[in-house]
């Protein structure tokens, strides 16, 4: 059985927050930039779930105006796509997992990789939240 998932696009003007997940090989995507978001749990709905996740994450309430984007199927998982604005300055999120956030621009997407001041150095994009954000960008024609 796949393994279910809601994650979110949390976009402010022209960029895009991104959690660089943890340097942990037990995880998917070890010290990769992708998209925040989780697990749905038994008995949740992905709406529900997402704006869990989010506000566990990063202590953010999802905006009421947040929609489902759409749904991104491979062998594994099942992700659930939401998009809402950032309606808050990056020094108001609180981050409670994973390693850095930081709002990329259209361009840092496009070349697939972002620099960390936390981790010092440039760390890649996972490909999944890259090619969901590349869609996003062309849906709804991101500048840059």
């Amino acid at each position: 059985m796949k393994t279910e998932v809601a994650i979110a696009i949390l976009y402010q003007e022209d960029k895009f927050l991104m959690q660089l997940r943890d340097n942990n090989p037990n995880i998917v995507y070890p010290a990769h930039w992708a998209l925040f978001g989780g697990h749905i749990e038994a008995g949740e709905t992905p709406e529900v779930a997402v704006q869990r996740e989010i506000l566990e994450e990063i202590g953010y309430t999802l905006p009421s105006t947040f929609s489902k984007f759409g749904c991104y199927p491979d062998e594994k998982v099942f992700r659930h796509v939401f998009c809402a604005p950032l309606t808050v300055e990056l020094n108001q999120l609180v981050l409670n997992e994973g390693w850095d956030m930081s709002l990329m621009t259209p361009e840092d997407i496009r070349v697939g990789a972002s620099y960390s001041s936390v981790s010092t150095d440039v760390r890649p994009l996972a490909p999944v939240p890259q090619k969901i954000l590349l869609d996003f960008m062309e849906t709804n024609g991101s500048s840059n």
